[in-house]
């Protein structure tokens, strides 16, 4: 607390960037972005940290930036966690409802919820999140929140994320080694959508896709829960790595290309004549200076782009809510800022498609309107939202359940202790 004020900080591990976005909330409720800081990642893989003491290093710089720009000093964030590791599956749970009068209660609510999280769950795996969807009363089904309806039996249908042990530890020991506090954790597309959907694309079904600089981050959302989660393996370095072999450069002339003369489908002629421009490249070391065409390198990204998008597209055909996106797709993350993606979504998912970022944040919130910064950004509004009490919009939280992991983080973190 600063002033009376709650300070919230969210924490973006990626691939190729850690980021901190720190938010304030005052007694009134209202919240602005008061810091940023980034760094870039050079300990993480895909989301999964692949050398402690880089990791700790740029998450040292990261927040260190963000606490100079915001004038606080920083002792817990909320992280984001992502990668290959993390699965989902749909459960259901039903309790009688308790009282003479049959009147349904938060209690029961909770019951319910607790008696679908009640899986089989792999030893080697753990809960983050249980994201209630739906309730039945008795024979009444798709009810939003039965707490003050009557009834017999209460069944609750939820979302459940999960995530490897050892992954989220060894993300929990780098913050705890950088001098900071988990509070909590976050899957990243969850956190995501806080800053870029709206309640209305929510409500009428929309897929997130966040894609990052090692993995895409996918969320399905219907009448304003959460339906379906997914980690693919393919991001932003993916198409990278394809321009340097294909091209024979290295890896950084290969971003360089990308960010400087890269599209993710080829323009009309109408609209685009440049296809034939040649590139140069640097020669490596002992070999000459070459040139590539641009049409070349357009092949190149918009195949690999093409692919990763028929990858979320598979998720979406498999989901029963496939058919019930009328909101379409929304396109987030630095993964899509290459001109063209949202033309190639378009053509792939055959949806309305946009490119979002976080909008009408308050404070310096010119700083973070960029895909690039929603997750980070997202982070540090869930946390706000559980501080006031505000409802966490979309997630299909319920009140408590963003804390309730308060105990589970105590557990996870015992074990490094």
């Amino acid at each position: 607390m600063v002033d009376g004020s709650g300070i919230f900080v969210g924490l973006d591990l990626g691939t190729t960037k850690i980021c901190a976005v720190i938010a304030e909330v005052a007694l009134d409720g209202k919240w602005r972005i008061i810091g940023v800081g980034t760094a870039p990642s050079e300990g993480l893989r895909r989301g999964v940290v692949v050398d402690v003491g880089k990791t700790v290093q740029s998450i040292s710089r990261a927040v260190r930036d963000a606490q100079t720009a915001a004038g606080v000093d920083v002792r817990s964030v909320y992280v984001g966690v992502a990668g290959e590791h993390i699965g989902s599956l749909d459960s259901s749970g039903a309790v009688a409802v308790a009282g003479e009068r049959h009147e349904i209660s938060v209690d029961d609510r909770d019951r319910a919820i607790a008696a679908a999280r009640t899986v089989a769950i792999p030893f080697d795996r753990e809960v983050l999140h249980v994201l209630p969807q739906e309730y039945a009363v008795d024979d009444q089904r798709k009810i939003r929140d039965p707490v003050g309806m009557f009834g017999v039996r209460l069944e609750a249908s939820v979302h459940i994320v999960t995530g490897a042990v050892t992954s989220v530890q060894n993300v929990c020991k780098s913050v705890q080694r950088a001098g900071l506090e988990v509070a909590d954790i976050v899957l990243e597309p969850l956190a995501s959508s806080r800053a870029v959907l709206t309640e209305d694309e929510r409500e009428m079904g929309v897929c997130l896709i966040d894609v990052g600089g090692g993995t895409t981050d996918v969320a399905l959302f219907f009448q304003g829960s959460v339906r379906k989660t997914a980690v693919i393996g393919v991001g932003g370095q993916s198409v990278t790595s394809d321009i340097a072999i294909c091209l024979r450069t290295s890896f950084t002339q290969a971003e360089r290309l990308k960010v400087a003369a890269g599209r993710a489908c080829h323009a009309t002629a109408s609209e685009d004549t440049s296809a034939a421009d040649a590139l140069d490249l640097s020669g490596s070391p002992g070999r000459p200076r070459a040139q590539v065409c641009r049409g070349d390198l357009i092949d190149i990204i918009e195949a690999r782009m093409e692919e990763l998008f028929l990858l979320v597209k598979k998720q979406i055909d498999v989901s029963p809510y496939g058919d019930l996106l009328s909101a379409g797709v929304v396109l987030t993350g630095g993964g899509v800022l290459i001109e063209g993606a949202e033309e190639l979504a378009e053509r792939v998912f055959q949806r309305p498609v946009r490119v979002a970022a976080p909008e009408g944040t308050p404070g310096i919130g010119e700083c973070v309107a960029s895909p690039v910064y929603s997750t980070a950004v997202g982070l540090a509004l869930l946390a706000a939202d559980g501080a006031t009490g505000a409802p966490a919009t979309g997630q299909g939280l319920v009140a408590g359940h963003f804390d309730s992991v308060a105990g589970r983080m105590r557990e996870w973190l015992s074990t490094l202790l």
